[in-house]
This record gives C-alpha cells, structure tokens and sequence, in this order.
C-alpha cells in the first residue's frame, strides 16, 4: 500500500495536467466545430467569416507558442501553465458576452494566447512526472494528450441538444465552458505546485539549439497535420447539418470521437516507445486523413459514426507522436522547447486550414470539398514523416 500511493499520486498528477488539454483544446478550439453552424445561423456568417474565427484562434495559438518558446525559460513551466490556463477560461468566458465579429476575433485569439503556453507547459510537466520511467512517461504523455477527449465529450454530449433549434442560444454555451474552466483552476494549481519540472527555474535549456534542420520531415509533416485536421474540426458538424444531420446524430458523433480519444492512448502506447523516427507521425497523420475522408465515402450515419471513432483515435496522437519523438531523441531540458517548436509550426499549419475550407465552402456551396481536400493533405503528411529518421545527439547542433 505504501509502495502504491506515490504511484497513485503521480498518476493524479496526470490527470489534473490532461485538464489542459481538456480546456485549451477540448473546449476552446474544437467546441467552436459544435457552436459554428448556429453562430452562423444567428450572426448571419459566410463560411468564409465562420472559417476565420478559429483561425483568429489558430493565430492566438501560434502567438502563445512563440511567447512560450522565448519566456518559458525567463518566468518558468508552472507560472506558464496556471496563466495560461487562467487567460484561455476568461476568454472562452467573455466570448458569451458579445455578439460583436471583431471582439469576438479577440477572444478567440486570447484563447489561444493562453491555451498554447498551457499546452507546452502541461506537455513539458507531464512528461517529468515519470522521468526515470520511460513506458511510464511514455503512457503518461499519451493519457496528457489524450484528455482533449474529456472536453470533447462533455461539450458533445450537451452543445448540440442545448442549440438544437435554438441558434441563439450559443452565448450561454460559451459562458458554460468559461465557468467550467475556471472550475478546473483547483486541480491545475496542485498539479503544478507538485511537479518538479526538469531545471531549477522550472524552463528549458535554451544554451543550445535544437537540431531543427534533422528534424524537418517530422516538422513539415506535422505542418500539415495542422492544416488538415483543423478542417474536419471545424465544419465535419457543419457538413452534417447540410446532410440534414440530427442533433441527437452530432451529438452521438462528438461524443464518441472524445470517448476514442480517451481510450487512443492504450493503443498508441506500444508505438509511441518502440520508434523513435517518424513512424508514430505517420500512421496517426494517416489515420486521421482516412477518418476525415471516410463520411464522403460511406454514406449515411454509419460513415459519419466509424470517421468519429477513427478519427478520434488518432487525430490526438500526432501531438503525442512530436512529443515522444522530442523525448526520444533530445535531452529533457530541451523538452520543452521541442514541444514549443512543433506547436509553433502546428499553429501556422491551422492559419491556413480554417479559413481556406471556409472560402471553398462559399465558392463551392457546401464544406465537402474543403474535407475531402483535407483528407489529402493528411495522407501526403502521413507519408512525409516516414522520412524522418531518429536523431544522433551526439551530432546534434
């Protein structure tokens, strides 16, 4: 018993830092797939402007990735985490108090200001937890990973019915989300209280660079990871409602997708360890583009249910993936700075997504062609980063 409970305690310590997760990507970036169609209906939107509001949240992430990568060092990881978690609650808090385009672009980019630090940072900490234990660690990132599920099934298992035929109901699910946000702020202190992170100062080692030129493959593939599965986030919901989808189906369909991407991390647990190239990337990059294209090719519920499933169970692994690859193949101080790097080019990979789909949605009149392109670029990102080779630190520079 005695043996257990710190074993125990670290595995809580997990899940108070999977909360991140939950909230930064749960909550504040994919929720909006949820609360897009009605937001839409209500403030008159074209697919284009609906595309943009996450990709005000894209640019608000790549924001706060680039502070994460230049200050994690100066105010430290836990400081990082607890605001940054702290800013993204107030934002999605305030993005139920206005009906106005632009302030509602300030919102969705200080949600992701804040959600990106927190990311990193939550990253950086999980992966401390079991330092010495690498199948451990290894499980640790993936359940860290893995709690965007916990956010994606409590927004779809309630979003859906609240704003079925109530369009103008979406402020008070943004103020939902806000208030359980901050809810979360209790087991987020304590976690970041507990965890040590690798250095003094709680930041990463910036004395040396890290080896960016060896690691393009897995870089570039990742980029496009970004620009395809924000697609599918987006507007899988708003495609479904063109196909006279019902709320009870959305819901079903959301739900299920957090539900696997809970459970994805058992499965991913093995290859996570075993490769330490770029074959964790692309089976989950070509997983993902197979789950975003296969609702055009399998008409009716059943397609829309098996993408949710496939889709969810792997589309959260390729952060998993770039962060075990990190952990693999660098020296834990410079953790962090792994995961800031790949969530700087990932938030310039959805830039692009959202707002592009948006505008083929509007010349096309319908989102079908932005997903099937975006399934496209998943598979080519799938097979990029088999060319990513693990790294010889020795030769790093």
């Amino acid at each position: 018993m005695t043996a257990a409970a710190p074993s125990l305690r670290k595995w809580g310590l997990v899940a108070a830092l999977a909360l991140a997760p939950a909230v930064s990507n749960g909550f504040a970036r994919f929720a909006y797939g949820l609360i897009l169609p009605a937001m839409r209906t209500d403030l008159g939107w074209t697919y284009t402007e609906a595309g943009w509001i996450n990709t005000a949240n894209a640019l608000g992430y790549l924001i706060g990735a680039l502070i994460a990568l230049t200050l994690i060092a100066r105010i430290g990881t836990r400081t990082m985490f607890v605001g940054g978690m702290l800013l993204t609650a107030l934002a999605l808090l305030f993005s139920g108090l206005t009906e106005n385009f632009w302030l509602l672009t300030v919102w969705r980019i200080l949600a992701g200001v804040g959600g990106a630090p927190a990311f990193i940072a939550g990253g950086a900490m999980a992966a401390a937890v079991f330092r010495n234990a690498p199948m451990q660690s290894a499980l640790a990132l993936a359940l860290y990973f893995g709690g965007g599920g916990l956010g994606m099934l409590a927004s779809g298992a309630t979003v859906p019915l609240v704003l079925d035929g109530a369009p103008g109901a979406w402020p008070s699910v943004w103020v939902g989300m806000g208030i359980a946000s901050l809810v979360t702020m209790l087991p987020v202190a304590w976690a970041a209280r507990e965890v040590k992170p690798a250095d003094k100062g709680g930041g990463v080692d910036t004395s040396q660079r890290l080896p960016w030129r060896a690691m393009l493959p897995e870089l570039s593939a990742y980029f496009l990871f970004a620009v395809g599965y924000i697609v599918y986030i987006t507007f899988i919901v708003a495609w479904m409602r063109e196909t006279d989808a019902s709320a009870g189906l959305v819901a079903v369909m959301w739900s299920l997708m957090g539900i696997a991407v809970m459970v994805s991390p058992f499965a991913w647990r093995s290859v996570h360890v075993r490769y330490s190239g770029g074959a964790p990337l692309a089976l989950s990059n070509a997983a993902t583009g197979i789950g975003t294209l296969l609702p055009l090719v399998v008409a009716g519920p059943p397609g829309v249910i098996v993408s949710a499933l496939v889709f969810g169970a792997s589309f959260f692994m390729s952060p998993g993936a770039v962060a075990a690859f990190g952990r693999a193949n660098l020296p834990e101080p410079q953790w962090g700075a792994s995961i800031a790097l790949f969530t700087s080019v990932f938030g310039v990979g959805q830039l692009v997504g959202p707002v592009a789909a948006g505008y083929i949605a509007d010349a096309t009149d319908g989102v079908g062609t932005g997903l099937a392109a975006a399934g496209i670029i998943l598979l080519a990102g799938g097979a990029l980063a088999l060319l990513q080779k693990p790294l010889v630190r020795a030769g790093a520079a």
